[in-house]
């Protein structure tokens, strides 16, 4: 029996996440991400993480088939784990949906000896007709840690970069695993939050919904509220829900004049191209030297303060629109 969606909106549900999927109507959800156990033999609390081959598999299997059918035609679905997982499950997803990019995010591993240095964990992304939402991305010009000069070498073309930063590709190198354990939770493998608003600000628009079968202790549910979107969580923890539960509640909307944008340590991660213009008169600014005589003005990936805002305004008499939510 399905439930209405309403009933579920904005809610982190204690129960199998299949089970839980199986009440959604179908084609009602705007974006679908998954960060199931990967099988490591790794305690979640109530869920030990150990199945056979051919065991893993076929429940996950279960819930990319109820993701996909939940999933809107103008939706995206998303699954994260490692390499060695995703080949299997986009064996499954090809049958299922349309693909679109393989993404990879920086995330050192140890060495496990006669093999490659695992370096990164893989997020497929996948769509169910041409018709799907998509925003262009922007992330920060890379610059040097020390110097905060560029890292990429434009030659002559400084004149025309881009003021704030590049398009996103599929390969991320400025988001990295959460290794201090002040920013950590009890959850084994939490991911950073300005992963998941990365994800929802490429494919969502404000209001849509993102449902998350493996919340965990609530990231995708705290980056669909901060990105004003709206959240459904699915955990068989009862100690994860009530963590998801309380981090929603103190969640808060990340805007800069009236834009969301996605925010890490004080420093932007991502915008929406678009939204660039109104985003740029509240940004700190330096100048690039192009040759002996030119300039080029960029967008540091950092906000004016309110007090900064409004310091400029009482100089030029001209108050600008003060709306920086963080």
């Amino acid at each position: 029996m399905m439930t209405e969606k309403s009933s579920l909106i904005d809610e982190i549900i204690l129960g199998d996440a299949v089970k839980i999927m199986k009440e959604i109507p179908t084609g009602t959800i705007d974006m679908t991400f998954a960060d199931p156990p990967f099988n490591l033999k790794k305690s979640y609390g109530h869920y030990l993480d150990s199945k056979q081959l051919t065991e893993y598999n076929k429940w996950c299997e279960e819930w990319i088939e109820e993701m996909v059918r939940i999933t809107s035609p103008t939706g995206s679905i998303f699954v994260h784990n490692l390499p060695k997982w995703l080949t299997y499950h986009s064996y499954y997803l090809n049958r299922k949906a349309q693909f679109r990019h393989w993404i990879a995010w920086d995330a050192m591993g140890a060495p496990l000896g006669k093999t490659l240095l695992p370096n990164h964990y893989g997020i497929l992304y996948y769509v169910k007709s041409d018709k799907f939402k998509f925003n262009d991305l922007r992330i920060p010009h890379p610059r040097c840690r020390s110097c905060t000069g560029l890292l990429a070498d434009y030659g002559g073309k400084k004149k025309r970069i881009h003021p704030f930063g590049v398009l996103l590709s599929d390969v991320w190198t400025d988001i990295h695993r959460i290794r201090h354990s002040s920013r950590r939770d009890v959850h084994p493998c939490q991911l950073p939050t300005h992963l998941l608003e990365r994800l929802i600000l490429m494919v969502t628009e404000e209001g849509d919904t993102v449902l998350d079968p493996f919340i965990g202790t609530g990231t995708t549910a705290v980056a669909a509220k901060k990105m004003g979107r709206h959240y459904i969580g699915i955990d068989i923890d009862n100690e994860y829900v009530e963590i998801s539960k309380r981090k929603v509640r103190e969640a808060r909307p990340s805007r800069i004049n009236g834009c969301y944008v996605s925010i890490f340590l004080n420093r932007i991660q991502t915008i929406r191209s678009k939204d660039y213009d109104k985003i740029e008169p509240f940004l700190k600014t330096e100048r690039l030297k192009i040759n002996g005589e030119s300039f080029k003005q960029l967008s540091l990936p950092y906000f004016i303060s309110i007090d900064e805002q409004l310091a400029s305004a009482t100089k030029t008499e001209t108050k600008p629109t003060v709306e920086t939510h963080l």
